[in-house]
């Protein structure tokens, strides 16, 4: 996920909290609805806090929370009750508030009065907003107070506001309302087994004036913009059903989640691409959207393409050890209107990832297999070659042939791969391995880049480039396999530190090597025993490391708890190298997991045992929904498939070996090439009904990258040592 050193780690929402979003924007409250200014909650647009306290009283009381329900990712009703002022427990006023988030807030208050008399109410809001950047916001370290003016014109009340040189501004519309300097107060008599409504608007204001259509209302069908927008996604999605009712639930929720986390490139509104994680991380990451895009490709390639596009617009150009950008370098992340103070290297957008760059690589690969036309891909390749160029250049500066990494100023992140948490990286005993650090499985990205761009290469016909790339493949692989092996241990260092020492921790890392085929064969074996031991494997999913290591902490964030998509990417290792029935139980136990999870995985859970917890224990501040989490169940069942394309073959594969506790399964509407695809899988038996023209289908696996390109550069090997093995 996003990084954090030891200062900034976000602070828990607290318990019962709720979160809608659409695009970047979002809205944390508690299940009252109110949002209150002693937690880390309130309306975010464009990474600014623009309300603070958004709390509602009757005649004085604070509203009871009775229920609370998602109706859509960017919708929810709260059902709450006003207390009597006599202390019966019963209640005859029902307050139910319906909020949307958009860009803004629009929420319709309605009062309902069940008892036999006349009610006179005095409804207030308490209305608030501090301006706060997200990372004041996360990090509790709110130091900047802003000069502020509340002024009231007609229904709308208007807070503006400076700091330095900038301005903020918030627009909140209540028609009817008296307007206050604190709060919005309506006067209203509700009859008997009657009621009373009003719908407010919040609108952030750009430059101190309120922009037109910032936020819309329903249209007369009902519908909003975002309604409208989910429908679309919904229609461009695969139907799916399943024998398992279960998992087809957590599949549509999954589809639900990712279609909530896609954002649009303000430079680019059609280009579509995945954000990080709600509610902390609406915003591109290199890392986790480059997974989530590799991840759901079966759902949607399209989103792997904007987030190609979009990234390769902000690769790096220059040297700046401020914000970590090297030449050829995939960025970490982009910050929308956060203060230089605040953000990660002082700018907006920061590059201290070690393993986006190959991963842009990685990705590039499956989108070219899953059918764009070729110029949208070549108009890729100079970017390709660039991060090519950094993993060379700046990425192994030490020329030893292993990407390293290590924060070039004191303010970036200590660890820089996926586990970058401040003591994400240590050793069996504890001890905090020292950068630079070559993570294994930084290894394994590079390992896949290079092949991807040797197949690139060889089918654009440039024989040398794909010859020079599978040759610097072959001799990774075969150092890998020999300084990060540890024979007495019977599973592989998770990193060699600055001294070329073997960080000999067992994480879970090294299962990422075993889905890019980086390890040998006669050690899968001794990895896949290890993965599911005891140790490592908590009966809720594998561990990021083992139980038995010194950092060991079943409750934090990178050392013993447990990561739906590392277990995915895990899984699907296992079965490139036969081990299906251990795969298998990894994705039972996560989908179990999300079963009682309300459907949904988080970014992360504890990694107690299942023989000590029937459920999984939540972590506190986990992201939900997160991109990468969102996409593991499509990404387990696609595995499990063995669904792949490869669009320039003209085939696409399957190899079912589905548990039979799943069910058959059916799935329409597909994407595929420049089509779609319908095909059912009974009893382990796939069919297919619809195909792309020009498309063929195949019973088996889609052969591995590594096959591809020594048949591609078979001829020329010959005279060449270090020719790719399969």
């Amino acid at each position: 996920m996003a990084g954090w050193n030891a200062d900034t780690a976000a602070g828990p929402l607290g318990a019962g909290t709720i979160t809608l979003l659409e695009g970047s924007s979002f809205c944390i409250s508690l299940q009252s609805g109110d949002i209150q200014p002693e937690h880390p909650h309130g309306l975010f647009v464009r990474d600014t806090r623009i309300l603070s306290c958004w709390q509602l009283t009757i005649n004085g009381y604070p509203l009871e929370p009775l229920a609370a329900e998602m109706k859509e990712p960017y919708r929810a009703l709260f059902a709450t009750r006003v207390p009597r002022s006599d202390g019966y427990a019963d209640s005859p006023l029902i307050v139910e508030r319906l909020r949307e988030v958009g860009v803004g807030i629009q929420e319709q208050v309605r009062i309902g009065n069940y008892s036999l008399d006349r009610v006179d109410c005095v409804v207030s809001l308490r209305v608030e907003a501090d301006f706060a950047d997200l990372f004041e916001v996360k990090e509790a370290r709110i130091q900047r107070r802003w000069d502020q003016t509340r002024q009231s014109d007609g229904d709308a009340l208007t807070i503006q506001a400076v700091w330095q040189d900038v301005r903020k501004g918030v627009v909140v519309q209540a028609p009817g309302a008296d307007i206050g300097q604190e709060a919005l107060t309506y006067r209203v008599s509700v009859p008997p087994h009657g009621e009373w409504s009003t719908t407010l608007t919040v609108t952030p204001m750009a430059e101190g004036t309120n922009p037109e259509a910032m936020f819309v209302h329903p249209d007369e069908d009902g519908l909003s913009p975002r309604d409208l927008r989910r429908q679309e996604w919904v229609a461009k999605t695969p139907v799916v059903q399943m024998g398992n009712l279960s998992i087809e639930r957590i599949g549509r929720r999954s589809y639900d989640d990712l279609g909530s986390l896609r954002i649009e490139d303000p430079n680019h509104p059609d280009r579509v691409v995945v954000a990080a994680g709600a509610p902390w991380f609406m915003t591109l990451f290199g890392r986790d959207s480059l997974w989530a895009s590799e991840m759901s490709m079966p759902v949607d390639p399209s989103l792997a393409l904007g987030t190609l596009q979009t990234l390769a617009e902000r690769q790096g150009t220059v040297v700046d050890p401020l914000s970590e950008e090297e030449p050829g370098k995939i960025l970490h992340e982009v910050r929308l209107d956060v203060s230089s103070g605040l953000s990660l290297g002082g700018k907006s957008v920061y590059y201290g990832s070690v393993d986006a760059t190959p991963l842009f690589l990685v990705v590039l690969g499956s989108v070219g297999r899953w059918g764009f036309a070729k110029e949208t891909i070549a108009d890729l390749l100079p970017h390709a070659d660039r991060a090519l160029a950094w993993i060379r250049d700046y990425g192994d500066k030490d020329g030893d042939g292993f990407v390293e990494y290590e924060r070039l100023n004191p303010n970036g992140l200590v660890n820089q791969g996926w586990k970058d948490s401040w003591d994400g990286i240590n050793f069996a005993d504890g001890a905090l391995a020292v950068p630079p650090i070559a993570l294994c499985e930084v290894q394994a990205y590079v390992y896949v880049a290079y092949l991807s761009r040797a197949w690139m290469a060889y089918q654009a016909g440039d024989g040398p480039l794909g010859n020079e790339l599978a040759i610097r493949a072959s001799q990774l692989k075969e150092q890998f396999n020999e300084q990060f092996w540890m024979p007495d241990r019977g599973y592989y260092a998770v990193a060699l530190d600055r001294d070329k020492r073997q960080v000999d921790a067992c994480a879970s890392n090294m299962g990422h090597c075993l889905w890019a085929g980086l390890v040998d064969e006669d050690k899968a074996p001794l990895i896949a025993e290890r993965l599911m031991s005891p140790e490592m494997f908590s009966g809720w999913g594998v561990r990021t490391l083992a139980s038995d290591m010194g950092a060991y902490n079943p409750a934090s964030y990178h050392n013993g708890s447990v990561w739906p998509h590392d277990n995915a990417i895990i899984a699907a290792g296992l079965l490139r190298y036969g081990f299906v029935e251990e795969a298998q139980r990894i994705a039972t136990a996560l989908l179990d997991a999300a079963e009682l999870s309300d459907g949904r995985l988080p970014e992360l859970f504890c990694g107690f045992s299942r023989e000590r917890y029937a459920r999984p224990v939540p972590y506190p501040t986990a992201c939900s929904p997160q991109a990468w989490a969102a996409t593991t169940p499509i990404f387990l069942v696609t595995s499990l498939l063995g669904f792949d394309a490869d669009a320039s073959q003209g085939g696409f594969w399957m190899d079912p070996v589905l548990p039979k506790s799943y069910g058959d399964l059916h799935v329409r509407n597909a994407p595929m090439a420049a089509g779609r695809i319908s095909l059912d899988i009974e009893d382990s038996i796939p069919s297919v009904h619809e195909m792309p023209e020009g498309m063929v289908f195949h019973r088996g696996r889609r052969p591995w990258l590594a096959e591809l390109v020594q048949q591609a550069g078979r001829e020329k090997w010959p005279n060449i040592r270090n020719a790719p093995a399969e």
